[in-house]
């Protein structure tokens, strides 16, 4: 069977399937301040699913992953998103840096990425192994999903009856005027 990578896979379904894997195994703890907390301050409100804190990590282990290495910056520009400032124009804005840290630090202290001498963080060897299993797991469970054959559900219901069709009308002669 080929290696699969993370790269081979939808990045959503990874994304989804990653931040399950995390919250399943509970090596990951949300942070205290996560159902409260926005994530920018071009934010109105918190995010609205309670297990945005793993989907926030899940998706910094891929961005790790596809682009390394990667810094609280980066991450805080990746993140970020377009400020609505009423009737002024909007302008680009960068997301929570606490978020970036913590999701970073929660993906150290599960030793999947490491500190690099020149700066920002890269995958480990152990990372990179454990994102290619997953996402292998993720491209198994699509491929068996599409093999099975639907079932097909027969329903016997009596069959529709069919109106008549009007009967047709004959077309006028054209020198006639109707008079209203």
């Amino acid at each position: 069977m080929p290696s699969v990578s993370v790269k081979d896979v939808n990045q959503q379904t990874f994304v989804k399937g990653l931040a399950q894997f995390l919250k399943k195994s509970g090596k990951v703890k949300q942070p205290d301040w996560a159902p409260i907390v926005k994530t920018g301050k071009f934010k109105e409100l918190a995010p609205m699913s309670p297990d945005w804190w793993y989907m926030r990590v899940a998706a910094t282990a891929r961005h790790i992953y596809v682009r390394s290495p990667v810094g609280v910056g980066a991450l805080r520009k990746i993140f970020g998103g377009r400020e609505r400032r009423g009737t002024k124009p909007s302008h680009f804005c960068l997301s929570s840096g606490s978020v970036a840290r913590k999701s970073l630090q929660t993906l150290e202290t599960l030793k999947l990425v490491e500190k690099t001498p020149n700066g920002g963080r890269a995958l480990t060897s152990q990372g990179q192994r454990d994102l290619d299993r997953i996402a292998a797991q993720i491209r198994l469970s699509r491929c068996n999903s599409k093999n099975r054959k639907p079932k097909v559900i027969k329903i016997s219901a009596p069959k529709p009856v069919v109106a008549p069709e009007p009967a047709e009308k004959k077309p006028e002669k054209a020198g006639k005027k109707k008079k209203a």
